[in-house]
C-alpha cells in the first residue's frame, strides 16, 4: 500500500463515525441514537477563541459559563448539573467540524453551544446532526443556516439570533422610519456571505435611493479611494454591512474625512473593539442592530447588573446571546434522558424569556424575536430603538 493510499484510508477511517469518503451531501435527519444524560448534562462549547474573531467566540465562552455557573447554583436542571467541555475551533470552519465531531463522539456531551460565526456553524451542522446531538449557534444568522441540502430543516440545529435577511429588513426600516433616510450610499463586505447577504437583502427592499455601491475585502485596512468617491456624492445615510474589524476603521477614516452624516451596520458592530478601533469621538451618530440591550426588560438589566459584578465589564450582544442559548438548553433538557430528547424540547420553546428578548422557535428552527437597535456617541450607547419581529 502506497503512502498516499494509506493516508487516504486512515482519513476515512477517521471520519468514520459521522461521515464517509464520497458519501452523498449529509440530511436534515440522522438514525444515531444520540448521547445519553448521565449523572450531568454535558454541554459543548465550540467556540473562536482564537484566530480573526475570538472577540465573538471569547464574549460567548463568559456568557454560557455565567449562566451554567448559575443553573448549578440554583439545583442545576432537576438536581442535575452542568457541565461545560469547551474546544476552541481557532476561527477555522474546518475545524469547527472536527471539534463538533470531538465533541458529540469523544467526549460524549448532550448539546452544543456554539460556534459563533455563520461559516463555522455551517461547517459543524452536518456532524452534529450525524450524532444526533442538538447544536445553538448564539449568533449565527446566515439565513439557511438550518437547512440542510435536502431542503428541510435540520432535527438538530438551532440559533438563539435573527437571520441576515431579517437584518436587511430593519436596517432598511430604521433609515427610512428613524432616520428619514431618502439616499444611501452601500458600502459593505464582499468577501463575506454574512454581508453579501445582508446587502442583497436592503438592495430587495429599500424603498429609497441608493446613490453609490462600494465594496471592500476582509482584511482591508486602507478605505480612502472608496470613501472619497463616496463622499462626492449626495447621500444622507451609510449602510455598511460588515464586521468590526474592517468597519471600525472605515468609520475612522470617514470621519476624518469630513463624513458625518449616520452610519448603520448589522449585529458585525456589536463589539468593544469597533469604538477602539474608530476612536471614540469618531463612533458617534453610528448605529447597529443588536440582540442584545440591558435597556429592553428587567431581566436584561439584571443580567448587566450581575455581569458586571462578576467580570467588571459591559456585557457584549454575544455575551448575552450563549447566555440565553444555554438557558435555552437547559429549559429543554428537563426530564430529557438524551440528546435527541434536548432536540425536541429546543423545538416546542414558547415564550420562552430569555435577556435578549422573549422568543418562539419557529420551523425552521430560527427564533421570532425583536431587534434592537442601538445608537452610539462618542463611543457609548446613546440610544435604543426596538424593531418588534413581523
Amino acid at each position: 500500500m502506497s503512502k498516499k493510499i494509506l493516508a487516504i484510508t486512515l482519513s476515512c477511517l477517521a471520519l468514520l463515525a459521522l461521515t464517509a469518503c464520497d458519501a452523498a451531501p449529509p440530511s436534515s435527519t440522522s438514525n444515531a441514537k444520540g448521547t445519553k444524560i448521565g449523572k450531568t448534562i454535558k454541554i459543548g462549547l465550540n467556540l473562536e477563541l482564537t484566530g480573526p474573531v475570538s472577540a465573538y467566540g471569547s464574549a460567548e465562552k463568559v456568557g454560557a459559563k455565567m449562566a451554567v455557573a448559575e443553573i448549578n447554583q440554583a439545583g442545576g436542571i432537576n438536581g442535575k448539573k452542568l457541565e461545560i467541555v469547551s474546544k476552541d475551533n481557532k476561527s477555522e470552519n474546518a475545524e469547527s467540524a472536527t471539534v463538533t465531531t470531538s465533541l458529540a463522539t469523544q467526549d460524549n456531551v448532550n448539546v452544543i453551544v456554539g460556534p459563533a460565526t455563520s461559516g463555522a456553524a455551517a461547517a459543524a451542522s452536518p456532524n452534529a446532526t450525524a450524532a444526533a446531538v442538538p447544536l445553538i449557534t448564539p449568533s449565527g444568522t446566515q439565513d439557511d443556516l438550518t437547512i440542510a441540502k435536502d431542503g428541510k430543516t435540520y432535527d438538530y440545529i438551532y440559533r438563539a439570533t435573527f437571520i441576515d435577511s431579517y437584518q436587511g429588513d430593519v436596517l432598511s426600516k430604521f433609515a427610512t422610519d428613524h432616520l428619514k433616510s431618502k439616499k444611501v450610499a452601500l458600502f459593505y463586505d464582499n468577501s463575506s456571505d454574512y454581508a453579501k447577504g445582508i446587502a442583497k437583502r436592503f438592495k430587495k427592499v429599500y424603498q429609497g435611493k441608493i446613490i453609490s455601491e462600494s465594496t471592500y475585502q476582509s482584511g482591508d485596512t486602507d478605505f480612502q479611494s472608496a470613501l472619497t468617491k463616496i463622499k462626492n456624492q449626495n447621500f444622507d445615510t451609510i449602510i455598511m454591512p460588515g464586521y468590526y474589524q474592517e468597519t471600525g476603521t472605515i468609520i475612522k477614516q470617514a470621519r476624518e474625512m469630513g463624513i458625518t452624516v449616520p452610519i448603520v451596520g448589522p449585529d458585525g458592530f456589536a463589539d468593544a473593539k469597533l469604538v477602539e478601533l474608530g476612536g471614540k469621538d469618531n463612533v458617534t451618530n453610528v448605529y447597529y442592530l443588536s440582540g442584545y440591550s440591558e435597556s429592553i426588560s428587567k431581566k436584561a438589566a439584571a443580567f448587566a447588573k450581575h455581569y458586571k459584578r462578576r467580570y467588571g465589564q459591559e456585557p457584549s450582544m454575544f455575551a448575552a446571546l450563549a447566555y440565553d442559548s444555554v438557558y435555552m438548553a437547559a429549559e429543554a433538557a428537563k426530564d430529557a434522558k438524551s440528546s435527541k430528547d434536548i432536540s425536541k424540547g429546543i423545538a416546542k420553546l414558547q415564550n420562552f424569556e430569555g435577556v435578549t428578548g422573549t422568543m418562539s422557535v419557529d420551523k425552521k428552527h430560527n427564533p421570532i424575536k425583536s431587534v434592537t437597535v442601538i445608537g452610539l456617541t462618542k463611543g457609548k450607547e446613546s440610544s435604543t430603538t426596538v424593531i418588534a419581529a413581523e
